[in-house]
């Protein structure tokens, strides 16, 4: 059975929520899903198995490991064209990226992209994320302000989250207008992209104008993930992988908060959503469970269900042309955001190309 009609929260989209079915996978993408799959989801499963049956001591020992990730990724260049400005808070750093052909946002600050990483909330930072997130701006013709948020085993979700509501309130004194900044992130960052959201929500600072979220994390809870038909195909993550960092790093007593995930909070109020999720994906169980939130509380939500996606296909734009592509579409919803359009772009757009399904059903 195809694993887009396993999901039957995308079968049954309310009003709010409209569901794109991309166009058949590229013969590279097609190529790379099973060679992901016995590489790097075979690992992955090798180092849950290892952790289950010899478990470390203490979250420095399992986690500060992976933290080379970053730095060893900075001998990747980004994209030509790219400009870059180093950005200093108290607790953490940041990173300004915006294409020769956009504005230096120190001269216009007119709007913006936050922009948060993935990386499981264990690796990953402004060198590996150098050139994706290049790639988005240019394509957004927005500046981008990446986000190296504090992470496991030095701080706790709750010092991450606090983070990036600081970087959120940091353009806001810079005098970037809310309704023209976007919240944007990958994985671990797509989830912070909604809870960093409602944080300012509740915490009384406006909204932004929208939230771009590729194969958001937005569940720690991964107990679903595990049960999903997706965890056995998955190219690269499980379930059982993603409940590594949420149980030996962030539980209390074994116990994880709910408000920590945002797929367990109220949406009302939040601006208009973009997901985009691989058919394949484990997290395509916290892409139904967002979009069952936006439709709950009327946000206009558009999620892309890219065929045979792998994890964050979008770093591979070198040589996939479904991850120009997705981030092609990323670079449309900003543009809109940013010149107050969003509507026009939520709007069913069918092409010969893609199936677009728009079910009308009381939320």
């Amino acid at each position: 059975m195809p694993a887009q009609s396993r999901n039957a929260a995308f079968d049954r989209a309310p009003e709010s929520v409209t569901i794109e079915l991309r166009r058949r996978a590229s013969l590279p993408l097609r190529i790379a899903h099973p060679l992901s799959y016995n590489t790097l989801r075979r690992g992955m499963n090798t180092l849950v198995w290892f952790g289950g049956t010899r478990p470390l001591r203490g979250r420095t020992g399992i986690f500060a490991p992976i933290e080379l990730a970053d730095p060893l990724a900075r001998v990747l260049v980004p994209p030509r064209g790219t400009r870059r400005r180093s950005v200093r808070f108290e607790n953490f750093r940041a990173e300004w990226v915006w294409h020769t052909n956009t504005v230096d946002p120190e001269r216009l600050r007119d709007g913006a992209i936050l922009y948060f990483h993935g990386g499981g909330f264990v690796a990953c930072g402004l060198n590996t994320h150098r050139r994706i997130v290049a790639r988005i701006a240019r394509e957004s013709g927005m500046p981008l302000l990446n986000v190296d948020y504090r992470q496991l085993p030095w701080a706790h979700i709750t010092d991450t989250i606090e983070d990036c509501v600081a970087a959120y309130r940091h353009l806001l004194a810079e005098g970037f207008e809310p309704e023209h900044i976007v919240f944007a992130g990958d994985s671990a960052g797509g989830g912070l992209a909604f809870t960093t959201a409602l944080e300012a929500r509740n915490r009384g600072l406006p909204i932004p104008g929208g939230i771009a979220a590729i194969a958001p994390w937005a569940d720690l809870d991964c107990t679903d993930k595990i049960a999903h038909p997706n965890n056995g195909v998955d190219p690269m993550l499980s379930g059982e992988a993603l409940a590594i960092p949420a149980m030996w790093g962030f539980a209390v007593d074994g116990v994880l908060d709910p408000l920590w995930s945002p797929v367990n909070r109220d949406f009302s109020g939040m601006p208009p959503v973009l997901i985009q999720i691989g058919s394949t994906e484990v997290l395509r169980a916290d892409a139904d469970k967002l979009a069952e939130r936006c439709a709950s509380a009327g946000v206009e939500c558009r999620v892309q269900v890219w065929d045979k996606g792998i994890h964050v296909f979008h770093a591979a734009a070198d040589i996939l042309p479904d991850a120009r592509e997705a981030i092609r579409e990323i670079g449309r919803f900003n543009q809109r955001i940013g010149h107050g359009e969003v509507a026009a772009w939520l709007a069913p757009r069918p092409r010969l190309r893609d199936r677009v399904r728009r079910r009308r059903v009381a939320a």
